[in-house]
């Protein structure tokens, strides 16, 4: 899905909101952000550990859509403008590591959009690509001894 110019400037808008709440000189608090799609209403709504709604608006482009891979579509374009407000984000006041997270309406993890910590960034869907099946080749040949 390629994102529409009122997309991106619906995202980047409800994203900055976000960051107004943890503005730079402001108690540092320790918590993650949820981003929550609705693909029925085109609802993104923000989250902090506690549940506590940080913002919500509409991206027209995501109302009513009926793609299964509709998560899938979307993620590449949530890791872009997260990317693209890097600096910002950089600068909130919360602890790190922190990271801002894709929810379903259970606020079950979908995946870890973008992670920040002392020293890197990482705007990826997976921390440790692999890991399953490095810890599955391990626990085999721990038991095949």
């Amino acid at each position: 899905m390629e994102p529409t110019q009122q997309t991106i400037q619906e995202i980047d808008r409800a994203i900055h909101k976000i960051i107004a709440k943890y503005p730079v000189g402001k108690d540092a608090v320790l918590t993650d952000i949820h981003l929550e799609i609705r693909q029925e209403t085109g609802d993104f709504l923000a989250y902090d550990d506690d549940d506590q709604e940080l913002n919500r608006c509409v991206v027209e482009q995501w109302i009513n859509r009926k793609e299964e891979d509709f998560y899938d579509l979307v993620t590449p374009i949530l890791y872009a403008r997260l990317d693209a407000l890097r600096p910002e984000i950089d600068k909130m006041s919360i602890l790190h590591p922190f990271s801002f997270v894709l929810v379903d309406g259970d606020h079950e993890t979908l995946c870890d959009i973008y992670l920040v910590d002392e020293e890197q960034q990482i705007l990826s869907g997976e921390l440790m690509p692999d890991l399953e099946r490095d810890l599955n080749s391990f626990m085999k040949a721990l038991f095949e001894e």
